[in-house]
């Protein structure tokens, strides 16, 4: 289908002039209402919206693609805006908008829009054509720019073959991969850019585009075996397997879009490191390209979050109920000291749903190790790292243990494979199912038992013993202390020695430091959940839906919900949640108030003494630490 096909003379405006994205988008909408492709105008806005909410459509360089896809659309269609005085259009690289094309598609398994929606980002890397097309002086020319900018692109880059070597170009022959999370525009707007780098240089180049349709122009295993070099421009998961032993380049999609000569010219140079499928040679850990190293870690760690995410919010939620059901059902104040503790399983209903919590809590550290591990080593170091992630989670190292323990697993089983290729092969073929896991999980107990849990073990009994010194302090420097100890770790030993002086001084019949202790815990999450609905753009569309929950995690006194947006970005993460916790918790001592019960988050506040400022200590420490976090993290591409 061709661009025009969609495009009505009349969805077309040649002079808008919104000043705020809101009108850009109503006018835009009005404008695909008059070719009379929607059946609904007040669905499909809302629908337009709904997308927009998820992301900006603004994709940079004074361009917007917004679009909506429901049942109020009769036929695939697009609207067009030229907007010469420029809007405010919360774009990724923070630059008005000029030109806004809509898309209208209908809710069938073509994905019509998709495919138009791909088309246009790659027409539109073409400054000369966005040129014209905003300085066009009639919806004629409009048209006629947009038709032959289409015919003489044709098929999106990356579905149709290769771009042959030009006579008296290099000879040499490339290959690349392009993905993005959406895999939508940047899949093929890094397609484009390669493409056409490396026919400047007159080589050969094949790209295979993994986008929202699925895989096409798949590279052959023949093409793989001839090529001098591969490119992989990309931001999700590529099978990497098929590439072993030949030279390869891995780098951020966005790097395929902005750094398109420089990949080529490296690819070209020779330079690139030799990729050994499921490990990494020495070259290999060289920067492939600005930001690469890094790029590799984030992704490795996030296989591991990605993982831990549904054991977290499964057992977290599962605990909050049992501590609700106490809560309605026994009366803290009347209850002996030494019941307190067993808060959360006193009645028989609230026991099995704890049991059943503490379970799916209990994989949580052992997955985020096994998975980091998987990431780094494939399949062989997934029980090694699970090992270590279960002596974490049984020791004294709690997260930062697990997080040792994952990239720790991962190359050492890197190192075995190293170590154990010259094998006779008949041995080789038991290396995985026999020497990685003896070997590998034998070693990663002994590192951590005797390197990484002592040290740990050692700073947990120095918290404890500073702590309790200090109690007879002021007591508003104490609370700042604790709770701020809660959003250190999120779960690992700064969190647990807060934790444990905290349930501690309840058997001493001091309880306003639990109190402390509890609403620096409770912050994090409901920081960054509020953090993730007022500043959209500071954060990924899967941290976007997922934030929401971390109200319910944090209300119910589980820090860990707070890990995976930690995890991500600790440099930005860390210090605006101990800030927000460190206020709650100084608010909470300010105010006298007091806590009977070691856990329950909101459903153990009938029990608070003071809990209607309580209350406000929570609600100011969550404030605070959203600002914080919409201060101090950067925006994301999408």
């Amino acid at each position: 289908m061709r661009i025009i096909d969609l495009l009505a003379p009349e969805s077309i405006s040649l002079d808008a002039a919104p000043k705020t994205k809101q009108e850009a988008l109503d006018e835009a909408v009005r404008l695909m209402a008059q070719s009379g492709k929607i059946n609904d105008e007040e669905a499909y806005r809302k629908q337009v919206y709904a997308r927009e909410e998820e992301g900006t459509t603004g994709i940079g360089e004074g361009i917007a693609i917004p679009h909506g896809r429901c049942e109020a659309v009769s036929r695939p269609g697009l609207a067009a805006m030229v907007i010469r005085d420029g809007v405010d259009f919360d774009s990724l690289d923070g630059q008005p908008v000029h030109l806004l094309f809509l898309i209208a598609a209908p809710n069938t398994k073509d994905n019509v829009h998709l495919d138009v929606l791909s088309k246009l980002s790659v027409l539109l890397m073409d400054e000369e054509l966005t040129r014209k097309l905003t300085e066009a002086s009639s919806t004629r020319e409009f048209l006629e720019l947009l038709n032959e900018a289409d015919e003489e692109k044709g098929a999106l880059p990356g579905t149709a073959g290769a771009v042959e070597a030009a006579e008296g170009g290099s000879g040499s022959r490339l290959l690349a991969v392009t993905s993005c999370p959406t895999g939508i525009a940047h899949t093929y707007m890094a397609a484009e850019a390669l493409e056409k780098a490396a026919k400047a240089r007159g080589c050969f180049i094949k790209v295979e585009t993994r986008g929202s349709g699925g895989a096409k122009n798949v590279l052959t295993e023949e093409e793989i075996a001839s090529a001098d070099c591969i490119i992989v421009a990309a931001d999700t998961q590529v099978p990497m397997e098929r590439f072993d032993g030949k030279r390869v380049i891995e780098c951020q999609v966005s790097d395929g879009i902005s750094k398109a000569e420089a990949l080529v010219e490296r690819a070209l140079a020779g330079d690139a490191p030799i990729y050994q499928a499921a490990s990494e040679s020495a070259e290999a850990k060289q920067p492939a390209a600005s930001g690469s190293v890094g790029h590799k870690i984030y992704t490795q760690l996030m296989n591991g979050v990605s993982h831990m995410l549904p054991f977290v919010v499964g057992g977290g939620i599962l605990i909050a109920i049992a501590f609700l059901i106490d809560g309605l059902s026994v009366d803290m104040a009347s209850l002996p000291d030494d019941m307190r503790s067993s808060f959360g399983t006193i009645t028989p209903a609230a026991a099995m749903f704890k049991q059943i919590g503490d379970l799916a809590f209990g994989f949580m550290l052992p997955v985020l190790a096994g998975f980091i591990a998987m990431a780094i080593g494939d399949r062989p170091a997934l029980a090694v790292g699970f090992v270590g992630g279960m002596i974490a989670a049984q020791g004294k190292s709690g997260f930062l243990g697990a997080l040792a323990a994952g990239f720790l697993a991962g190359y050492l089983v890197v190192l075995l494979r190293r170590l154990f290729e010259k094998l006779p092969q008949a041995i080789e073929k038991l290396a995985p199912v026999l020497l990685y896991p003896v070997i590998g999980i034998l070693v990663i107990g002994l590192v951590m038992l005797y390197v990484i849990e002592p040290p740990i073990g050692f700073l947990n009994t120095a918290l404890n013993t500073a702590l309790t010194n200090m109690g007879g302090s002021s007591k508003i420097l104490l609370g700042i202390l604790v709770a701020g100890m809660m959003s250190v770790d999120m779960g690992g030993p700064f969190n647990k020695a807060a934790y444990v002086f905290g349930t501690a001084s309840i058997a001493a019949g001091n309880y306003d430091i639990m109190a402390a202790v509890m609403i620096g815990g409770m912050v994090p999450p409901c920081a960054i959940a509020l953090a993730t609905l007022l500043f959209k753009n500071k954060f990924t569309k899967e941290q976007r839906e997922s934030g929401p929950t971390n109200f319910i995690m944090g209300l119910a006194f589980i820090t860990e919900g707070a890990i995976p947006f930690a995890a991500s970005d600790p440099l930005h993460v860390l210090p605006a949640c101990i800030g927000g916790s460190a206020l709650a918790g100084a608010l909470s001592m300010a105010f006298g108030c007091t806590l009977m019960a070691p856990h329950g988050g909101i459903f153990v506040f009938p029990v608070v003494g003071n809990g209607l400022m309580y209350f406000v200590a929570l609600v100011a420490g969550t404030v605070v630490g959203a600002l914080l976090l919409g201060i101090l993290k950067k925006k994301v591409e999408e």
